[in-house]
């Protein structure tokens, strides 16, 4: 009998059921955000609920949205935060995010290999390339989609090769001879490529959990050709279902075109979901998390996904695909971008619908608003309809909409045999169920 295949979860250490004017609320806690605990505290509960992993998010610049009137604390560097969290759980996965734009390879290799020890084998690598932040690394304009992608790939097996140039199977430890390290098998890499020249080795021994799993978010044409080479699991912008079904049969077969099997990665798009005890709860919270958010604004985060100004009409006109500008058009996100620019065509919406678009208001996540039942219906349509593998939790909304997830949401999945009960592996590769190498 073949067993029922089961969802792969993380859950996201960005508070983003803080989001718009929540933090104001005198009993939200926003205080504690500034805190290790706070954290810890998050990484506990998903513990408890035995989900997969826990994710965050890093950024190399600073932004209007990112501070002043939101409830955020800047990004700190979730390596660092992980370090930490490490110390205090015992078996969920870590999946911290690492530039390949701005870091030289040997150093993250030696920080990521130095928390998969510290983690007794729980440490993922979100790879990304970013899309902003070269102001802060030198004079050089922000490289093109195509070098960043480039370079990405190259430093991806840099740092794949320094891994495996200090290899756990070279720790003898044999008091009787004398040798703790079989030198033999610690070889330089000599690499020299396009953008980096290392020579190796690392300075930290491979963990015997095997190695790192790593994650990747591109949707553009060149970054699905990445993910799909490269990653064990994809962070994927989603927002409808129709895109989800198309995207991972893409996917898939791109990873079956370069030797991989389609099981080989996983669908995980971002899940911001809005929990209420009555519909009607669940969509005040929506309205109130985005009610800060006026024309002007979406306008201008229109104007920055997709280079199209709406500014002079009204919300009832439709928007057509005439109306696009230029697809070569320099925008902030090209994923973002096509996902709207697909969207438009098809349907010719409203100035409002436009407006009111995840890829707009936010990162382009799958957004659920309802009760637990309505959710989680929302969920299995998604995952039978084959457009995921999982998702990444995003609350949204308010702290009783997180605790709805994990109080009465996680134990129902668990009861229709679509997640486990318990963990039945230490590591993060036992986890994403990824044979040891």
């Amino acid at each position: 009998m073949t067993a029922q295949r089961q969802l792969c979860i993380g859950f996201s250490l960005s508070t983003t059921w803080m989001k718009g004017q929540g933090w104001r609320e005198p009993d939200s806690d926003v205080e504690k955000m500034a805190t290790i605990d706070f954290y810890i505290g998050l990484a506990k509960l998903a513990e408890k609920a035995k989900l997969d992993f826990l994710f965050r998010a890093d950024y190399l610049y600073v932004s209007p949205q990112m501070i002043g009137k939101v409830a955020s604390f800047g990004s700190p560097d979730p390596t660092l935060m992980f370090a930490a969290i490490a110390r205090e759980t015992k078996r969920i996965g870590l999946v911290t995010t690492v530039s390949t734009t701005f870091n030289p390879p040997y150093v993250v290799a030696r920080q990521l290999q130095s928390l998969h020890w510290l983690s007794n084998g729980r440490t993922g690598w979100n790879i990304v390339t970013s899309i902003e932040g070269a102001e802060n690394f030198g004079d050089s304009p922000m490289p093109s989609p195509q070098e960043r992608y480039a370079k990405a790939r190259e430093f991806t097996e840099v740092v794949r090769k320094l891994w495996m140039s200090f290899p756990h199977e070279s720790l003898r430890v044999d008091r009787e001879s004398g040798v703790f390290v079989d030198m033999k098998q610690v070889k330089a890499i000599d690499h020299s490529g396009e953008f980096f020249s290392v020579k190796g080795p690392l300075t930290v021994p491979g963990h015997q959990a095997g190695s790192i799993p790593l994650f990747q978010a591109g949707a553009s044409d060149t970054g699905r050709n990445f993910a799909s080479s490269q990653a064990d699991a994809i962070f994927a912008a989603m927002p409808d279902l129709e895109s989800g079904v198309k995207l991972r049969k893409d996917l898939r077969r791109r990873a079956q075109e370069q030797g991989r099997s389609g099981d080989d990665i996983r669908v995980l798009p971002g899940l911001y979901f809005f929990l209420g005890n009555t519909r009607e709860e669940a969509y005040e919270l929506y309205k109130a998390t985005h009610a800060h958010m006026s024309f002007e604004y979406r306008n201008a985060a229109l104007i920055t996904v997709l280079g199209l100004d709406l500014s002079g009409f009204a919300s009832e006109d439709r928007v057509t695909a005439d109306m696009l500008p230029d697809p070569n058009l320099p925008v902030r996100s090209r994923t973002h971008a096509e996902l709207l620019r697909h969207f438009i065509a098809k349907n010719e919406p409203t100035v409002e619908e436009v407006l009111c678009r995840p890829e707009v208001l936010g990162s382009a996540h799958w957004v659920s608003i309802g009760t637990v039942a309505d959710v989680l219906a929302d969920i299995i349509k998604h995952f039978e309809a084959g457009a995921i593998d999982g998702f990444i939790a995003l609350p949204g909304g308010s702290e009783g909409s997180m605790l709805l997830f994990f109080e009465q949401l996680m134990p129902q999945l668990v009861e229709l045999g679509l997640f486990r009960s318990e963990y039945t592996g230490t590591t993060l590769r036992e986890h994403l169920g990824i044979h040891k190498n």
